[in-house]
């Protein structure tokens, strides 16, 4: 932002020009580079600065080449950098004819450039080779002013030069509008890598301080100010020099008012518009954008005309913007400003006109901005009948969080004194808010209204048992939420229709902490309760998805597999959301878990998420679908896209048990990745939220804490977690159980091999009396169930065998057991352990080393870097070539050799992240674009740093460039 005369001296910064000039000139060493990034708000007087350091620059023997970012979405390619050849083409005289003949030359390949194999890294090398053409030896400086609207090529082309391959010496000044800076802009993380290198330096231009105001002001006005007028330019320009001198010069003009804050520049800027233009911006900003044009036409009645003049005025000046659907602000903050400008009455009667204009519409009504209007206006009482049909309306279409907000602002309508009591059945909408808060995933909110329904004494019992037990589930309270439904069937005033929905919703609660045998019992109940009941198709499909899913773990895998299927098919011909979302759960829980068919399950899960979503309930059942899914590619060892999958869930924001299932699956991934601090995070959530869980939910839990901790050297936390786990005792679920208890004798079999705690043989006797039970009650289960326990109590022996000689061939039935079951991760263990223990007995070192081989591979391809260490280190020692030169499959199994030697080591996904950082991309930008969260990509940028062995973006960024160019 520069003053329209530009005239004033630079004051205050002659220490910031001379440290500036020696960071880019004076300290920089022949070959090498220097960046001085300068940042500060509007008008602070960085492009002005810009100036100075360049003429100082250019005095002092330097080539200086001058460009600025274009604030447009599709500005070409390099722009700052094409306009500062153009410029210096300009300036050189014919005695220049060498230099000149080089910067056309440059400018000339720009024009001829396509796209081609060789790709960006290649043409980042020929401007390099170019630019080192035009410099002839001299010092190459590249100012650029605003980089916050830098485009890709010439961040991905800083990235180039500042990394040291252009073999020239390059110093960069750029300015950057600090404001500008916000949320997820891509210069943030750039900025914050560049300043780990000594030769970037990062400075924030602060504002002048107040003898340095005084100073620039009376420069401006020539001549000192008084007290009084020195004091109000400092108060009113926080010593910003642009507001300064503008203040100033209205001083010396004898001009008043000019403001010094965001309020006051769009105010003048409003207040600039003609009569009718002003009267369209304060009717657009009380309106529900976007605004139409035959409503706006309604509420500031204008001839057609002078409407279209009126808003062409605005869109000229910036303030409106101008598409199919109608009118916005360009920024929301003019809404704020422009409220405080009118009186309450003159608010008030736009809001009416609105609202008129809406109910008198021939089109549909618009039932929701119609009760925002007539509540602004001043009129609950109209605001009401329109607040319960947007309700019901968003109800229709499945919108639950829409319906959840109506239905509040019914309720906030409903209590206001015009209203009248007698006006509305304060109890339904009671009702019909909580049910919408539950659907939508507001379970405490849920519970909250639905606490104040039961004071309101306008339900029975048995349906306030039933209602509650549902919220409590769905908020993960398990054990209070299993209590209300016994109070249910207990209750005398159970109508038969209410006792089949508790016995049903009590089968389903009871499936989710795996208690199978007591799930099936209570859904051949409800079964029974529903033969005599007209009309309770939702009872019967979660009460035969309960029971097919008992069946399918305890007896009969194909005819428990056909009864969730045939559920699923009466849900959707009946067509109730919650119905038809719970028996795709059912079916994709029992295909990916008991069963082990884990593609298909993961197909059911993904195909049913989808559906869900159509229904309106994105944020709870797609959400657990989800987190099934992302379990199946965990198992399978589709990690990178299990990633994608937990991305997609956590848009939604859950809450209670749906966020519990999203964040285990999401822990699993971070306990392999080896992301400690993202893992111990949600499991302390977890831990939070499962007050009251069962055991279905709580073994898991400690299971994953367990496997945090031995991967952490914490062999004694390992202990403590299975111990507790141990204690969870109400559940069938045997191989969630042979899982921890495998946990429990890894830790001992860790400690023994570590020496950091002594070895618990209480508990080594205890873990191995679990593992017989649950020997003997998996054979009770279907065949799919023992095999997946089958393969946990081979890891169970081989770890018993890791105290007391380690037995090699104990290692390779678990290989065998889950090789056979596609399940890579455990496999690989399995083989990092059959290799430690050929090692030890200095036995068959060749297939050891294979074996070893076979695990680096997988772990690497998984990016499983804890275990990918532990490998590293017994290789080492063992003197194995692991062969890390080879390329490395993807993390879904694809091999992706098309890069260098240097990027042989990174897994496909890396590649993808490496391709990105390279571009200038920040984390957030990468994840939006991978479909990964920025933690998650955060971690893959430090395992690239790790492998690569670089320390910073552009360091990484030279070698993803390099390899491009080979």
């Amino acid at each position: 932002m520069a003053s329209d005369v530009d005239t004033a001296p630079l004051i205050g910064r002659a220490d910031l020009l001379k440290s500036v000039r020696s960071a880019l000139l004076d300290d920089v060493a022949q070959g090498h580079t220097a960046a001085v990034f300068l940042t500060g708000e509007s008008g602070v007087g960085k492009t002005r600065l810009l100036r100075e350091v360049g003429a100082q620059l250019r005095d002092a023997g330097a080539l200086v080449l001058t460009g600025s970012c274009l604030d447009i979405g599709d500005a070409s390619p390099l722009h700052p950098l094409l306009q500062a050849l153009r410029r210096f083409d300009a300036e050189l005289s014919t005695s220049h004819t060498r230099t000149s003949t080089a910067v056309r030359a440059l400018l000339q390949m720009f024009a001829e450039e396509t796209a081609g194999p060789d790709g960006a890294g290649a043409l980042l090398e020929r401007v390099s080779r170019g630019l080192h053409l035009i410099a002839e030896g001299r010092p190459l400086v590249l100012v650029l002013d605003d980089l916050q609207w830098v485009d890709r090529s010439t961040r991905q082309l800083l990235l180039y030069l500042l990394a040291g391959l252009g073999d020239l010496q390059l110093s960069v000044l750029a300015a950057i509008r600090a404001e500008s800076l916000q949320g997820a802009h891509p210069l943030r993380r750039v900025l914050t890598e560049l300043r780990r290198l000594r030769s970037v330096r990062v400075l924030d231009l602060a504002p002048l301080d107040r003898g340095a105001t005084e100073q620039l002001a009376a420069a401006v006005v020539g001549r000192p100010l008084g007290a009084e007028s020195a004091d109000q330019v400092w108060q009113r320009s926080g010593g910003n020099p642009f507001v300064i001198e503008e203040l100033a010069r209205d001083l010396r003009d004898g001009r008043d008012g000019l403001s010094d804050t965001l309020r006051e520049i769009f105010l003048a800027r409003v207040d600039a518009l003609p009569r009718h233009a002003h009267a369209v911006v304060h009717a657009v900003a009380a309106g529900v954008e976007p605004v139409q044009h035959w409503l706006l036409a309604r509420v500031v009645r204008l001839p057609e005309q002078e409407l279209i003049e009126a808003v062409r005025a605005t869109v000229a000046h910036r303030l409106l913007v101008s598409a199919d659907d109608g009118y916005r602000l360009r920024h929301r903050l003019v809404a704020e400003v422009l409220e405080d400008e009118l009186l309450p009455a003159e608010r008030s009667a736009l809001h009416r006109r609105y609202a008129e204009a809406l109910t008198s519409a021939e089109a549909e009504l618009h039932q929701a901005r119609l009760a925002h209007h007539w509540r602004l206006a001043g009129e609950p009482a109209r605001a009401l009948p329109a607040a319960v049909a947007a309700a019901r309306e968003a109800e229709r279409l499945h919108g639950y969080a829409e319906a959840h907000r109506h239905w509040s602002a019914a309720l906030q309508l409903a209590d206001a004194p015009a209203v009248g009591a007698r006006a509305v059945d304060r109890a339904d909408l009671l009702g019909h808010a909580a049910e919408a808060a539950h659907h939508c995933g507001e379970h405490a909110r849920a519970l909250a209204l639905l606490e104040e329904l039961a004071g309101a004494g306008a339900m029975s019992s048995c349906a306030l048992h039933i209602r509650r037990a549902r919220y409590l589930a769905a908020a993960g309270r398990s054990a209070p939420a299993e209590a209300e439904y016994r109070r249910a069937l207990e209750a005398h005033d159970c109508t038969p229709r209410e006792r089949a929905t508790a016995a049903a919703h009590l089968a389903e609660l009871l499936l989710h902490l795996g208690r199978y045998a007591d799930a099936g019992r209570r859904a051949r109940e409800a079964l029974e309760l529903t033969a005599v009941v007209d009309g309770a198709t939702s009872e019967v499909v979660l009460a035969s998805a309960a029971l097919g899913f008992s069946e399918a773990y305890l007896e009969d895998p194909d005819a428990g597999l056909a009864v969730v299927r045939r559920a699923l098919e009466i849900a959707e011909q009946a067509g109730r959301p919650d119905d038809v979302a719970c028996a795709y759960l059912h079916l994709a829980e029992l295909l990916t878990g008991p069963l082990n068919i884990l593609e298909e399950g993961v197909v059911v899960a993904r195909r049913g998420a989808e559906r869900v979503a159509e229904l309106g309930l994105g944020r709870t059942y797609e959400t657990r679908l989800l987190a099934i899914a992302t379990n199946g590619l965990f198992r399978v060892g589709q990690w990178a896209e299990a990633e994608k999958v937990v991305a997609a869930a956590l848009r939604h924001r859950p809450s209670g048990a749906d966020a519990v299932e999203l964040l285990l699956a999401r822990c699993r991934l971070s306990v392999g990745y080896g992301d400690i601090e993202a893992a111990d995070r949600d499991l302390d959530a977890v831990a939070t939220v499962l007050a009251g869980g069962g055991a279905r939910h709580v073994i898991p839990l400690l299971t994953l804490r367990a496997g945090l901790a031995m991967w952490q050297g914490r062999h004694d936390l390992a202990r403590q977690a299975v111990q507790r786990g141990l204690t969870e005792s109400r559940s069938d679920d045997v191989a969630i159980l042979a899982a921890l208890v495998w946990h429990g004798l890894r830790a001992e079999a860790e400690a023994y091999a570590s020496r950091t705690v002594p070895v618990d043989r209480t508990a080594v006797r205890r873990l191995r009396d679990v593992a017989d039970r649950v020997a003997r009650k998996s054979e009770k289960a279907a065949r799919p169930v023992r095999d997946v326990v089958d393969g946990f109590l081979a890891l169970c022996d081989a770890e018993v065998s890791r105290l007391d000689g380690n037995d090699p061939e104990l290692w390779a039935r678990s290989v065998a057991e889950w090789d056979r079951r596609n399940h890579p991760y455990p496999a690989a263990y399995s083989r990092l352990r059959q290799a430690e223990a050929l090692l030890a007995r200095r036995s068959r070192v060749a297939t050891a080393g294979k074996l070893l081989r076979e695990a680096y591979r997988t772990a690497q391809s998984l990016g499983a870097v804890p275990m990918t260490s532990e490998i590293r280190t017994l290789a080492t020692r063992a003197r194995v070539t692991l062969d890390e030169r080879e390329p490395a499959a993807g993390r879904d199994g694809a091999t992706d050799a098309a890069g260098g030697d240097e990027l042989a080591t990174l897994t496909a996904r890396e590649r993808e992240v490496l391709a990105a950082v390279a571009e200038g991309l920040t984390n957030k930008e990468i994840g939006q674009r991978l479909f990964i969260s920025e933690r998650t990509i955060g971690v893959h940028v430090s395992h690239i740093f790790d492998k690569l062995q670089v320390r910073t973006r552009v360091q990484a960024s030279a070698i993803h460039l390099r390899n491009r160019r080979g």
